[in-house]
C-alpha cells in the first residue's frame, strides 16, 4: 500500500504561511514598521508606489542586523524575541514567532540592507519567493532598509483579489495610524508615489492625534485615566456631540498593541448613555496597560484579536471609568445634592462691584391725560411692559376710557383662557388636513385612496424627488453652484484630504468650490439645492463616504449625491402648505421609482380598509 501523506515542499509551505499572515499590502506595512519599532529605531520612513503593489519600502534607524542575522531573518520562526515557552507570557515587543519576513519574502522581491550601530560596514541581501539570490557587503546607513517589490508576483491569484488602488492605500494608512498613535514617541513619515501624505515629529499623545487627526480634535478631546490592580488605562474620548453614524476613529491598544474588542467596545458605548444621537458611535483612543501573563496575544494570525483573563473587570472598569471622564468635563449631566445653595458667577464677573437694581419710572406719564383743543390725543410715553389683555379691553391705553369699561374691569373672558374641549382636542392631535392630503406632525401625508389609506414619508419622498432631479442635471452638466456670503471652513484629517482632493472632478461637477488653507478646507460655493443650515451635515456626510467607505468609482457620483439629497430634505422641516404639499404629491408620483428612497427606505405605505375595520373589532 502505497503512502499518501508527506511533507510539503518550503516554498509551498512558506506560500501558505504567507497566506495567513500577508492578506494584503497593508499587512507588510504593518508587520516591518512593528520590526523597526522592536529595533529601537527612534526614526521610522515609509515610502511606497501604487499603493504598496509595486514598492513599499521601510527605512528606519534602529539597531541593524549582522550578516548573519540578516540571514537567518528569513527563515520561519527564526526569532530573537522568544527563548523558551514562558516567553509567550511575558510579551513586551511586537512580533515574536519569525514569521513575517519569511512571508512576505515567499511571495515578493526583497532588498534588505542593513548595519548594525558602531559598524563601518552593512550588508545587502536579495530574496525572490523564498530563494536567496546574493548577500554582499555593501555601505549603508546606520539601521535597516527593506524593499519590497512586485508583491504577489507568484501568487497570482492572490494579486488579483485584491482591490483598487484607493481602496489598499486606505488600508495602508490605517495600519500607519494605529501604529502612529501608540508610538508618538517615534518620528514616522508616510510617502506615497513621491507625495508626502504624513510627516509626524516625536510627541505625546495628544499632540500625536492632532497631527494625525486634524487641530479640531485639540478641543474635541476628554482624557480620560484610572489606574487599578487590574489595569491602567489612559487616552481619549471625543466629546458626544462630535459622534459619527459611521464606525471610524475608535481604536483600542493594550500594551503598545492595537486590538479590536467588540464587548469593550460596548463599554465605551454604555458610558455615553443619553448623550448621543441615535444610530451615531463615539470616537475613542483608549490605552490599556495590562500583566503580559493575563492576557494572550497569540489567538489570531495579526494579533489584532487578544483574549483577556479578567474581561469582565475591566469592562466595568472601563465603563466607569469612560463615564466618570465624561462627568468630570461637565459632559455627561450630572446631579450633587450635597453642593452649596450659592449663585454660580462666570469668572469675568467674580471681581466686579454689585450694582443693585434700579427702577425707571417716568413721572410725566399720564394715561389719562389728552388735549381736547382740536380734538387730537397727547401722545403718552410708551412702555417696556406689554399690556394685559384685561387693561387693554377694560379701557387702559385707549383716548378716553368709558364708564362701561371702569364697570366690566373685573369681567373676564373664560371662552378665550379656555379653549372648547373639542378646539383642544384638534390641536393636541396636531394634524394639519390640507385639501384631499391630511399632513401628520409635519413628518407624514395621510391620503385616502380606493382600498384605504396611503402614507407618505414626507423626508424621505423629498430625498426621492431632490435625488431624481439631481442625477438627471449631473448627467448633463454641472450642478449650478451657489456663491456662499461667509465661506465654511472645516478641519480635516490628512487622510479626509486627501480622499477629498482625489475626487474633486466629481465635487465640482456636483456645486462645490473650495479652497484649502493647510488642514483647512474653505469652502466657498455650494449646490444649489443645499442650504447653510445643512451644510455642515451635507460635508461630513460625504467625508465619511469618501474615507471610510470602500466606492467603486461607478458608484461614486449615485452615493454623493444621495448624500447630497439627504441632506438637501433636512432644511425647512416646517408644516408643508397646501399648495406645497400638492406640489409634493404630484411630484413624487413623477418620478419614476416613488415607493423607495435613493438609500432603499420605504417611501409609501397603505393601509387597507379590513386593516382598519380589524383594528376597531
Amino acid at each position: 500500500m502505497s503512502e499518501v501523506i508527506r511533507l510539503l515542499p518550503d516554498h509551498i509551505a512558506n506560500q501558505i504561511a504567507a497566506g495567513e499572515v500577508i492578506q494584503r499590502p497593508a499587512s507588510v506595512v504593518k508587520e516591518l514598521i512593528e520590526n523597526s519599532i522592536d529595533a529601537d529605531a527612534t526614526a521610522v520612513t515609509l515610502n511606497i508606489k501604487d499603493a504598496g503593489k509595486t514598492l513599499i519600502q521601510i527605512i528606519d534607524n534602529g539597531k541593524g542586523m549582522s550578516d548573519i542575522d540578516a540571514r537567518m531573518s528569513i527563515e520561519r520562526h527564526a526569532t530573537s524575541k522568544i527563548q523558551d515557552a514562558n516567553d509567550l507570557f511575558a510579551l513586551t515587543t511586537k512580533g515574536f514567532r519569525g514569521e513575517a519576513l519569511a512571508s512576505i519574502t515567499a511571495i515578493s522581491h526583497v532588498e534588505i540592507k542593513t548595519k548594525e550601530r558602531g559598524e563601518e560596514l552593512g550588508t545587502c541581501l536579495r530574496i525572490e519567493g523564498s530563494k536567496v539570490i546574493s548577500q554582499e557587503v555593501c555601505t549603508t546607513p546606520e539601521g535597516t532598509c527593506i524593499s519590497v517589490k512586485n508583491l504577489f508576483f507568484n501568487v497570482p491569484a492572490r494579486r488579483n483579489f485584491l482591490k483598487s488602488e484607493k481602496s489598499e492605500l486606505n488600508h495602508i494608512i490605517e495600519e500607519f495610524i494605529r501604529i502612529a498613535i501608540v508610538h508618538s514617541e517615534v518620528e514616522l513619515s508616510l510617502i506615497h508615489n513621491g507625495t508626502k501624505i504624513h510627516s509626524l515629529p516625536a510627541a505625546n499623545q495628544r499632540k500625536r492625534i492632532v497631527d494625525l487627526f486634524g487641530q479640531k480634535f485639540n478641543s474635541r478631546l476628554v482624557p480620560i485615566v484610572e489606574e487599578t490592580d487590574i489595569v491602567k488605562i489612559s487616552g481619549f474620548v471625543v466629546k458626544p456631540e462630535f459622534a459619527k453614524k459611521i464606525r471610524g476613529d475608535q481604536y483600542f491598544f493594550v500594551n503598545h498593541r492595537y486590538f479590536k474588542h467588540s464587548y469593550f467596545n460596548h463599554a465605551v458605548v454604555a458610558a455615553f448613555e443619553n448623550l448621543l444621537q441615535p444610530k451615531s458611535h463615539p470616537a475613542y483612543f483608549l490605552f490599556l496597560e495590562v500583566n503580559p501573563a493575563q492576557i494572550d496575544v497569540n489567538v489570531h494570525p495579526t494579533k489584532t484579536e487578544i483574549k483577556f483573563e479578567e474581561e469582565k473587570a475591566i469592562y466595568s472598569i472601563l465603563r466607569s471609568t469612560t463615564k466618570l471622564g465624561l462627568g468630570k468635563y461637565n459632559i455627561a449631566p450630572t446631579m450633587d445634592f450635597n453642593r452649596e445653595s450659592e449663585f454660580d458667577l462666570p469668572l469675568s464677573y467674580k471681581n466686579q462691584e454689585v450694582k443693585p437694581p434700579t427702577i425707571q419710572v417716568d413721572p410725566t406719564f399720564n394715561p389719562f391725560s389728552s388735549n381736547t383743543s382740536k380734538g387730537s390725543v397727547t401722545k403718552v410715553s410708551p412702555t417696556k411692559f406689554e399690556k394685559s389683555d384685561a387693561l387693554t379691553k377694560q379701557g387702559f391705553g385707549t383716548v378716553m376710557p368709558s364708564k362701561a369699561d371702569w364697570e366690566d374691569f373685573y369681567t373676564v373672558e373664560e371662552e378665550k383662557d379656555n379653549p372648547s374641549a373639542e378646539q383642544q382636542q384638534i390641536d393636541e392631535q396636531e394634524v394639519d388636513s390640507v385639501g384631499s392630503n391630511i399632513q401628520l406632525h409635519g413628518k407624514y401625508l395621510i391620503s385616502q385612496v380606493k382600498s384605504g389609506m396611503l402614507l407618505i414619508h414626507i423626508k424621505r419622498a423629498k430625498e426621492r424627488i431632490i435625488y431624481d432631479d439631481l442625477m438627471h442635471n449631473f448627467m448633463l452638466q454641472p450642478i449650478a453652484s451657489q456663491t456662499l456670503l461667509f465661506p465654511f471652513e472645516q478641519s480635516l484629517s490628512m487622510k479626509e484630504k486627501i480622499e477629498w482632493e482625489n475626487n474633486k472632478t466629481t465635487l465640482k461637477r456636483l456645486g462645490f468650490d473650495w479652497n484649502f488653507k493647510g488642514d483647512e478646507l474653505e469652502i466657498l460655493g455650494i449646490p444649489n439645492y443645499l442650504s447653510d443650515e445643512v451644510l455642515k451635515f451635507a460635508v461630513d456626510s460625504i467625508i465619511q463616504q469618501l474615507t471610510f467607505q470602500d466606492i467603486d468609482k461607478g458608484e461614486l457620483a449615485h452615493t454623493l449625491i444621495s448624500e447630497l439629497a439627504t441632506s438637501a430634505a433636512l432644511s425647512g422641516t416646517k408644516k408643508l402648505q397646501k399648495e406645497e404639499v400638492n406640489h409634493l404629491v404630484e411630484q413624487l408620483f413623477q418620478c419614476k421609482e416613488h415607493v423607495y428612497s435613493p438609500n432603499g427606505l420605504k417611501i409609501l405605505d397603505t393601509i387597507t380598509i379590513d386593516e382598519l375595520t380589524k383594528r376597531f373589532k
